[in-house]
C-alpha cells in the first residue's frame, strides 16, 4: 500500500508533509506535489500535517480521485523530490476544497 496525494493539493501545494517524510517520497511540480509509491513505508506522518487534508491512503483514495493513484506514480519519475518546506502557493487559501481542480494540473 501506498500513500497518495490527490486533488486538493492542486494550486495549494502546501508542503508541511515533506518535513516530516523518513524516506523522502515527496516530489515537486508547478503547482502539486506527488508521492513516489515505490519509496512510501506508510508511515502516515504526512497525512495529518497536510492543512489541505489532501493525503489518502490507497485503500481510502475516494472513487471519484483514482486517476491520482496513477499520477502519482508517473509524476514522481519525472520530478524533483522535495525534502524541505517551502511557502505555499500565493493563493492557496482561495483554492483549498475548491472542486473539479484536476483541469488546473500544471506539468
Amino acid at each position: 500500500m501506498t500513500y497518495v496525494v490527490g486533488e486538493n493539493c492542486i494550486k495549494c501545494k502546501y508542503t508541511d508533509c515533506v518535513e516530516v517524510c523518513p524516506v523522502d517520497c515527496f516530489h515537486e511540480g508547478p503547482n502539486f506535489l506527488v508521492i513516489d509509491p515505490d519509496e512510501c513505508i506508510d508511515c502516515t506522518l504526512c497525512v495529518p500535517e497536510c492543512p489541505a487534508e489532501a493525503i489518502f491512503a490507497e485503500e481510502d483514495l475516494p472513487e471519484d480521485q483514482a486517476v491520482f493513484l496513477e499520477l502519482n506514480a508517473e509524476l514522481s519519475l519525472e520530478w524533483p523530490v522535495i525534502t524541505v518546506m517551502k511557502d505555499p502557493l500565493p493563493d492557496a487559501e482561495e483554492w483549498d476544497g475548491k472542486p473539479d481542480k484536476l483541469k488546473y494540473l500544471e506539468r
